[in-house]
């Protein structure tokens, strides 16, 4: 498979670019800035230098072009203020969805987050980024015939993975290692069955590859 990431070169990314390339599929990295491209290589991707606050659809339709399945792991960051939420969280994650339709490109998986919600009520940094967050999912289940799956995971920290996880439409509150998360989003990619859902994931009991074919259904 082909995957294009957005956010190529964000902690959950990198470590989905590691996995995916160590199991064979070709791999692309959305980045902002050259200097970036070196740690992607080094992770087994191919840098892809766009711009997600400033491009066009046509410009992003672009990078897609080819790809079997378009992942969006992009976000502000935590030292961000409101604005970028509102242009990276809702506004990159909607022109990436748009471009994904246009290159015709249709298994896409979004992160999102726990609490995400278009409704959030509140004027604090975190506040408009659950908000923006929320806006943006609802777009992509709304209003595109994108094969998506959406992936709200609890507290990231960066203990080492365990693989073992609790992947539910409602979980409930929890942390989870970056490192499982970028490891459903690897099982998640290549199970279409997930498509039209959105899903909670924090450190549970289930193996991961278990996790995802039990709410596939298979």
């Amino acid at each position: 498979m082909r995957i294009v990431i957005a956010g190529g070169h964000g902690q959950i990314a990198l470590r989905l670019e590691r996995l995916l390339s160590a199991r064979g599929d070709e791999v692309a990295g959305i980045i902002r800035r050259a200097e970036q491209g070196n740690d992607l290589r080094a992770a087994g991707a191919e840098p892809v230098l766009c711009d997600l606050e400033s491009a066009s659809v046509e410009e992003v339709a672009a990078h897609l072009q080819g790809a079997d399945a378009a992942v969006f792991a992009a976000g502000a960051g935590p030292g961000s203020g409101a604005g970028r939420k509102e242009t990276v969280d809702k506004g990159a994650a909607i022109l990436f969805a748009q471009a994904a339709e246009r290159a015709g490109v249709r298994r896409h998986v979004v992160v999102s987050s726990m609490g995400a919600d278009p409704a959030h009520q509140g004027d604090d940094v975190f506040d408009v980024y659950l908000r923006a967050k929320g806006e943006a999912d609802e777009y992509v289940r709304g209003r595109t015939g994108l094969d998506w799956t959406i992936l709200r995971p609890g507290g990231l920290i960066d203990d080492a993975g365990t693989g073992l996880v609790r992947l539910e439409a409602s979980t409930g509150r929890g942390t989870i290692p970056r490192d499982d998360v970028a490891a459903a989003l690897a099982e998640l990619v290549d199970t279409p069955a997930t498509a039209g859902l959105t899903l909670e994931l924090i450190s549970g009991s289930t193996p991961i590859s278990v996790a995802v074919k039990s709410v596939a259904g298979n």
